[in-house]
């Protein structure tokens, strides 16, 4: 999924939006290179595993996970492929825009 949430935060800059990543793997320094490697800009926190705390507190069965969250910190909805997340993430923003206007 890196390259799709890099091109969204490159298609998102500058607009009310902001994606934020928990990783679950066990190995803190591999994820430190994948970081580099995959160019991840975005903020990212590392769980320890796939039941620390952030995946045990959001109740996560899978990974990926992609919640949407919308400006006012109301969760959306879970989606999955990257089409679909790019069509809610598109109506989230824009009734953002609409309301910081």
């Amino acid at each position: 999924m890196y390259p799709h949430e890099r091109s969204l935060v490159e298609r998102m800059q500058g607009r009310p939006f902001a994606l934020l990543g928990v990783n679950s793997d066990e190995d803190r320094d591999k994820l430190k290179e994948t970081i580099e490697k995959e160019n991840i800009t975005w903020r990212s926190w590392w769980d320890g595993s796939i039941t620390g705390p952030i995946a045990t507190q959001w109740n996560i069965m899978g990974w990926p996970t992609t919640y949407l969250i919308d400006h006012r910190g109301i969760i959306r909805g879970r989606v999955g492929g990257s089409k679909e997340t790019d069509k809610r993430v598109d109506e989230l923003v824009k009734q953002a825009e609409a309301i910081e206007k």
